[in-house]
């Protein structure tokens, strides 16, 4: 009798409590450096910093994540993921437990430099970690909850600030990054099977040191460049030469070394060069609107930040329902025209507020495009990241975490910045054309003054403040046009990325038979 076949293998488990864990430290990353933002007053007040010392604690941080980024994933395809995730949270756990005791600013600066050193592992291992992970049918949940802890991690950050201060105190920005970072650790370290090292890694300690010191130094010149007017400091004249120097360095060195760190082949195979662009774009028309918002409702209408972060919570909350309407998208339907859809739907909603901002809008007004974008923001980044993991090979993981976090810091810093500037120089070009047309003995001028001088003598002001009252009025009209031209802006951003997605880059293939074999031997 000839023996009967053997029955297949069952699918490999969900590891469901490590995914957990290392979609933790995705939420934890992000959400720390917003909040330092958004609290950075009561951070500075503490320390007894000024605004053009107290600029750098945002810095310090963000510049240590950009400098580990490399490190992180040398270190986790010697060590594993697993390894290098639970020892970075447990030094994110300490070191946010002692930031809030900093007793002067060089003291925090540290300790913020060492919490973002430690934050700075988490995003780079995590993507790697979903596809060594998960069976393959789940990728494209694993995707769009990577998508949805950004989103939605820099979008409550306000109102996490805010409810903080109102009812305790600064102190738990920082504290409350403990019981999730050691909940991550615990996650881990239960919930994910030790795997042995790999053979045959090399040592680049030269080409870690360029790319790593080159990256934090241009990120820092692009963080502190409007504040130091760009070209007209040195710092940042020094920062950026600097930055392009180790990064040439690095180039070189990976050119011609034997066992090179970065396989420039796999990080610029076509169309790779093209899914780091549009996740730049994409972040910077994130971080743009994110900084746009708060602009005009500080600037404008005088929101808090509690206040601040009950409109653009609007962006955070759906996502909890739009993550598996995403995932099912990508599972069924061409990536591209999840992220077509996506970017077309931020572009729009960028435009509706464009076209029909004024100086007395608040919070509901902006309902309905911020629910607009955060549809929008969820697919495009889930179809735009699930693009390149279709065109990856399963030993290119590492690579792409790599250049995924460079391009998704970069990008932000750059949106950041370039809107900052944008939002400062436009409302400087709209102030100075209103003041054209106000003239002392305008008699236009003169009765607008009067009218205020009443208004002040009835609520028991003097009339003689009417002229700073009118000058308040031309500084609301032209914060309220620098955000109509930003989000204009932002909206040209998304467009092309859309125009990427469409025209340029080509379809990604249905199935990745090139690393299934790999995925399969892995869970073997």
């Amino acid at each position: 009798m000839s023996d009967a076949p053997a029955p297949p293998a069952p699918p490999p488990p969900i590891p469901w409590l490590g995914l957990f864990a290392v979609l933790l430290g995705t939420f934890i990353s992000t959400l720390t450096g917003r909040l330092s933002t958004f609290g950075l007053t009561d951070i500075r007040g503490a320390v007894h910093a000024g605004f053009d010392e107290g600029a750098w604690i945002t810095t310090s941080f963000t510049v240590a994540q950009m400098l580990v980024t490399p490190v992180a994933v040398w270190i986790g395809s010697i060590y594993g993921p697993r390894q290098i995730l639970i020892g970075a949270a447990l030094w994110f756990a300490v070191t946010s437990f002692l930031t809030p005791f900093a007793v002067n600013l060089p003291v925090l600066l540290t300790l913020q430099f060492l919490s973002g050193l430690g934050s700075g592992c988490f995003i780079p291992l995590t993507l790697s970690f979903i596809l060594r992970n998960m069976p393959l049918p789940y990728w494209a949940y694993g995707v769009a909850l990577y998508a949805l802890n950004l989103e939605l991690s820099l979008n409550i950050s306000a109102s996490l600030e805010g409810w903080y201060i109102d009812n305790f105190s600064w102190h738990w920005i920082f504290w409350q990054n403990v019981p999730l970072a050691l909940g991550m650790a615990a996650c881990l370290f239960w919930g994910v099977k030790r795997l042995p090292p790999p053979q045959g890694i090399h040592r680049d300690i030269y080409g870690l040191a360029c790319c790593g010191i080159g990256l934090a130094l241009i990120y820092a010149a692009l963080d502190q460049g409007n504040r130091l007017d760009w070209a007209s400091s040195g710092v940042v004249w020094g920062l950026t030469l600097g930055g392009l120097v180790l990064l040439g360095a690095f180039v070189i060195h990976e050119l011609t070394t034997p066992f090179p760190w970065l396989d420039f082949k796999a990080a610029f195979r076509w169309p790779m060069p093209l899914l780091l662009t549009n996740i730049a774009l994409l972040r910077l028309s994130i971080l743009a609107t994110a900084y746009l918002i708060p602009y005009y409702l500080g600037g404008v209408r005088g929101f808090r930040a509690l206040q601040v972060g009950d409109t653009l919570i609007w962006i955070a909350a759906p996502q909890l329902v739009i993550c598996p309407l995403a995932a099912l998208l990508l599972r069924r339907l061409d990536a591209r025209i999840t992220a077509i859809a996506g970017l077309s739907l931020v572009g729009i909603a960028c435009m509706s507020v464009a076209y029909t901002l004024t100086p007395v809008w608040g919070s509901d007004q902006f309902l309905a495009s911020q629910l607009m974008q955060a549809l929008g923001q969820s697919f495009a980044l889930s179809g735009i990241v699930f693009i390149g993991v279709l065109n990856l090979r399963l030993q290119e993981a590492l690579t792409f975490g790599a250049m995924l976090q460079i391009a998704r810091l970069f990008g932000g810093e750059v949106g950041t910045a370039f809107i900052a500037t944008e939002a400062r120089l436009r409302e400087q070009h709209a102030s100075n054309i209103l003041g054209q047309h106000i003239r002392i003995g305008d008699s236009a001028v003169q009765e607008r003054l009067a009218r205020f001088g009443l208004l002040l003598a009835r609520s028991g002001h003097s009339a003689h403040a009417a002229p700073g009252l009118l000058g308040n009025l031309v500084r609301l009209m032209a914060t309220t046009q620098a955000t109509i031209d930003c989000f204009a802006a932002v909206a040209a951003v998304a467009v092309i990325g859309l125009v990427i997605v469409a025209i340029v880059m080509p379809p990604p293939p249905r199935t990745p038979a090139s690393y299934v074999p790999l995925f399969h031997r892995h869970h073997e």
